[in-house]
């Protein structure tokens, strides 16, 4: 799948949940989500250093606060892209997990997991190994090879 295709299916199917996703279609989406939000952050930091002077001390946040709206109103915009994100980037990892024929309620256990303490960064390590992992040539409880269904439509 190329970068196109997989952004294209993560966003119509926005807040699917059954179903499988490939390797490909979930960490091109992630690459999407990362430079999206790159993208924002730096194009607004640099309009938040040109627009205040930089004062003795103050770190970025405090720039942006004392800088001009357009600032404000791109890392305002960079946050509504971070929320657009939210539900499909949840919704393809958890097609990712049926895709290793497991359930979506795990990766719901493991991110409240992850929140713990000096625990969570195993939960975190679990999640991203799962990710990794090569899809399943065989049709498990959560549909067929995502990448069959791929091929027929070319």
């Amino acid at each position: 799948m190329t970068f196109a295709q997989s952004v294209r299916t993560c966003l119509s199917k926005y807040v699917t949940f059954s179903g499988r996703a490939t390797r490909s279609e979930f960490w091109w989406f992630v690459l999407f989500s990362i430079l999206g939000l790159g993208i924002i952050f730096v194009i607004g930091a640099s309009v938040a250093r040109s627009g205040a002077p930089p004062s003795a001390g103050s770190d970025l946040g405090q720039q942006i606060l004392e800088s001009s709206p357009l600032a404000l109103a791109i890392f305002g915009l960079g946050l509504l892209f971070y929320l657009a994100l939210i539900l499909p980037m949840i919704a393809v990892t958890v097609r990712r997990f049926h895709d290793r024929g497991l359930s979506g309620w795990l990766y719901l256990g493991l991110v409240l997991i992850s929140i713990v303490p000096l625990v969570g960064w195993i939960a975190s390590l679990a999640s991203l190994v799962i990710c990794l992992l090569p899809t399943r040539p065989e049709t498990n409880r959560y549909g067929p090879d995502p990448r069959l269904s791929i091929a027929d439509t070319f």
